[in-house]
């Protein structure tokens, strides 16, 4: 089985193998009609269930003719211009490049002796982030999983550099008093956070906001003030830049004002909408960031790289000591002394993937213009696709984009109840997910169902969206026709 081992002995068998893999892949990209073939779960379970992986195939072919029934034929394609769901965006070939680099070498970034110029890299990354937020010169951070981890580390910090955080560790005083404000549409991450810190089901104060899903500064002042006169400590304020939902922008300069009149550590989830840090048009978009305390990033969002890809900067790098513990066989004190990187200093996993190389050939080889520029196609896009969705009587749609989203519902001509109306929809999205044609997300707002485009890929068209919308609008319909004829 040694022949199987990644080293001087085996690169060709690696170079052949690779290769093969990487034409099934290519093949599958070229020939793909439809984001999705509306495989079920039933249907696809059994074939993955009866391989037996106690008896391997012994051939590299036949695994990945395996691979082609079970997975690539049924894969949920991202690149296809219909795949208007979710946050995942189309990847750009120098980081899939860079993909195939790091997982050959397997460099871990923890320390500097499993890693020499990966640690490097990734500190020059992110460096070069925290200049472009504008966080100044004693800025730092680290590459994480995703935005989940980046929120749970800021959100550590900010609990660590908080009185009565300080308090719990040195004296084991309690957190009750401890309070985040997020808005009501801040990512759920927040109040995930906020259990595993320790913090009460109270913790999370959710702060209205106004008809444009960006969060109400008055409510906020509000809010800190009655934290104040109740004896509680806001520990943090989650500013969002792109809401999950909405891509809404909360007005970060005002939030900022706020948080520096109140002594309160500055969050801004900047997961979706730190694409707007490469953009050349809309960067402005972003003012107010510069401020915070904390920044989140997901490169694997807007900026077109492969999951995961994922960053959390701080503007005064001595907060991160707050993640900081010395092993003797990893990263013993002595280490610091010596001026030794060990980016496991920094961060709450201990073996990392070196995740920063994508991004590092993607700069260096498209450049920053290069990324912004496909960010700011899709935010255009969105526009267009605003200006579709308001001017189409069958469709209601929620705000004006911020990003790339766009929130809408299907409402008939004829005056229907609000809960026929929410399963039209409901059944709509289903009805086109099991066709395959295209693949849309869903949400609420009010508590009604509505469905939701994220444009995250430049090669989708108003032509794409408009579509998509009559393929909804027929889905709904027949929903609605079959039910009438089931009610008659």
């Amino acid at each position: 089985m040694r022949s199987h081992l990644l080293n001087d002995l085996t690169a060709e068998h690696y170079r052949r193998s690779v290769t093969e893999g990487v034409e099934r892949v290519a093949a599958r990209l070229a020939t793909t009609e439809r984001p999705f073939t509306g495989v079920t779960v039933d249907a696809l379970a059994p074939r993955v269930e009866r391989i037996d992986l106690d008896r391997p195939l012994h051939d590299t072919t036949a695994a990945l003719d395996e691979l082609e029934e079970i997975y690539l034929r049924d894969a949920v394609y991202f690149h296809h211009p219909r795949y208007l769901a979710h946050l995942n965006c189309p990847v750009v070939i120098p980081a899939v490049l860079g993909e195939a680099v790091l997982s050959a070498v397997n460099s871990s970034l923890d320390t500097w002796d499993q890693s020499a110029g990966g640690t490097l890299i990734e500190r020059r990354l992110i460096d070069w982030t925290t200049a472009r937020i504008g966080l100044g010169p004693a800025a730092d951070g680290v590459f994480t999983s995703g935005g989940t981890q980046s929120n749970l580390q800021a959100l550590l910090l900010a609990r660590e550099e908080s009185k009565p955080g300080r308090a719990a560790w040195e004296e084991g005083a309690s957190l009750a008093s401890l309070r985040i404000l997020a808005s009501e549409v801040s990512h759920f991450s927040v109040k995930k956070s906020a259990k595993l810190l320790g913090l009460g089901q109270d913790a999370v104060i959710p702060v209205p906001v106004d008809q444009d899903k960006r969060m109400r500064t008055v409510a906020l002042a509000h809010e800190l003030e009655r934290c104040r006169q109740d004896g509680l400590t806001p520990m943090a304020v989650v500013a969002t830049a792109g809401t999950t939902d909405f891509g809404s922008i909360d007005p970060l300069p005002e939030i900022a004002e706020l948080c520096a009149r109140y002594g309160v550590w500055l969050h801004v989830d900047a997961a979706y909408g730190c694409g707007l840090l490469a953009s050349v048009r809309h960067r402005d978009r972003l003012a107010g960031i510069e401020r915070a305390d904390s920044v989140t990033v997901d490169y694997h969002k807007s900026f077109f790289q492969p999951v995961s890809s994922s960053a959390v900067l701080v503007r005064d790098a001595a907060t991160l000591r707050h993640a900081t513990y010395h092993a003797e066989y990893l990263n013993p004190r002595r280490m610091v002394e010596e001026r030794i990187p060990n980016q496991v200093d920094k961060s709450l996993q201990t073996t990392r993937r070196f995740d920063a190389l994508k991004l590092w050939l993607t700069l260096r080889t498209m450049g920053a213009d290069g990324i912004g520029e496909l960010f700011d196609e899709v935010c255009d896009l969105a526009r267009e696709g605003w200006r579709l969705l308001a001017a189409d009587p069958r469709f209601d749609v929620v705000v004006e984009p911020a990003l790339s989203t766009l929130v809408f519902r299907y409402i008939p001509a004829a005056v229907t109840g609000p809960d026929r109306i929410d399963r039209a929809n409901l059944y709509a999205r289903k009805a086109l997910f099991a066709s395959g044609d295209a693949v849309v997300a869903g949400t609420k707002v009010g508590g009604r169902h509505f469905l939701k485009f994220t444009l995250l890929n430049p090669e989708t068209t108003a032509a794409d969206i408009a579509a998509v919308l009559d393929l909804i609008a027929g889905h709904a319909e027949q929903y609605l026709g079959e039910s009438l004829d089931r009610a008659s």
